[in-house]
């Protein structure tokens, strides 16, 4: 029949999206790593910035169950522009750490004195961008039925990630300083 047809060629073109937007999204990830790695002038530090990104993806996740939707194309694509909003704050709070460890603190004090002074400023940047496309939840049109997966990935993930990154990020950066892992940075 003609509609097995139709379907199968769907069935192609999503498998051909999601192999694109997955090559992509590890394109970015290498990218990211490649500039965090050169502005840290470190390869463990980055990696500790993005942690951020398998947080987000709890939020995402518990977002689709608690809304009743479940995890489709436009739930991807709404994970892979999360990546890049998370991995903000984490950028944040690891300079932050380091610039506390550079004037002669101790890890653990910077850790604790970085999440103080950067805790608001986290929190608000996260909160005005989940509540600027919270209203796109609440739409019932049938056009705004189509992106809030989307949505539901970002508004989820971005309260996920913030409130898991203000305690993990430090906590990572702690753990790679117990290993000798964290030194003074130079400044150039």
């Amino acid at each position: 029949p003609a509609w097995r047809a139709v379907v199968e060629v769907e069935r192609k073109d999503a498998a051909e999206t999601g192999a694109s937007i997955g090559k992509g999204f590890l394109f970015g990830l290498f990218g990211v790593f490649a500039i965090l790695s050169y502005q840290f002038r470190s390869y463990l530090e980055p990696v500790v910035v993005m942690l951020a990104i398998p947080l987000a993806f709890i939020g995402v996740v518990w977002g689709h169950i608690l809304l009743g939707h479940s995890l489709s194309m436009p739930s991807m694509m709404g994970f892979v522009s999360l990546a890049g909003i998370v991995v903000n704050d984490s950028i944040l709070l690891v300079q932050y750490i380091r610039h506390h460890v550079d004037e002669g603190y101790s890890v653990h004090d910077s850790v604790v004195k970085a999440s103080r002074e950067r805790f608001r400023a986290v929190f608000l940047t996260s909160m005005t961008t989940a509540a600027g496309l919270l209203p796109l939840l609440t739409e019932t049109s049938l056009q705004a039925q189509v992106i809030q997966p989307l949505v539901i990935s970002i508004v989820f993930g971005i309260f996920a990630s913030t409130l898991l990154v203000l305690f993990m990020i430090p906590a990572a950066y702690a753990v790679l300083a117990d290993f000798g892992l964290v030194h003074k940075h130079e400044e150039i």
